[in-house]
């Protein structure tokens, strides 16, 4: 039973530091890893590219989600929004139906394909901690 609890504690300090990490953070930080985004290269060509085109520049069944058009739409919006987002309502055929670390998997593609940096550490998939981290344009 000690060690139940011992690890409950530290589950939950280790969801606390992630918060904390996260809280005040921008895309502009590395919030993804390449791998990730590879992942979420396969999984986007898959899942949205028939809307969205191949290059992202999308089509009168899906909005573009890279250069203006994408910052336009979520600039000092969260990740977790854009995750949440995509998460319930993609693909349009079949809403709500992409597992969570593959929607995962696409955002930290679409924030590649935006030209935010790739990082060491992964995004989670919980939308608490996504939300902490800001989408902010380059400089």
């Amino acid at each position: 039973m000690r060690h139940v609890a011992l690890a409950t504690v530290t589950a939950a300090g280790l969801y606390a530091s992630a918060v904390q990490l996260a809280a005040g953070q921008s895309v502009l930080e590395g919030v993804y890893t390449v791998e990730q985004a590879k992942r979420g290269e396969a999984a986007y060509a898959k899942e949205c590219a028939s809307c969205h085109l191949d290059d992202l520049s999308g089509t009168d069944r899906g909005p573009s989600l890279a250069g203006d058009a994408f910052l336009t739409a979520w600039t000092d919006r969260s990740v977790g929004a854009l995750f949440d987002r995509t998460h319930k309502t993609m693909p349009q055929d079949r809403p709500g139906t992409l597992p969570a670390g593959m929607t995962r998997d696409i955002v930290a593609f679409l924030l590649r394909a935006n030209d935010y940096p790739a990082g060491a550490t992964e995004l989670p998939v919980d939308v608490a901690v996504l939300n902490a981290i800001r989408i902010t344009r380059k400089n």
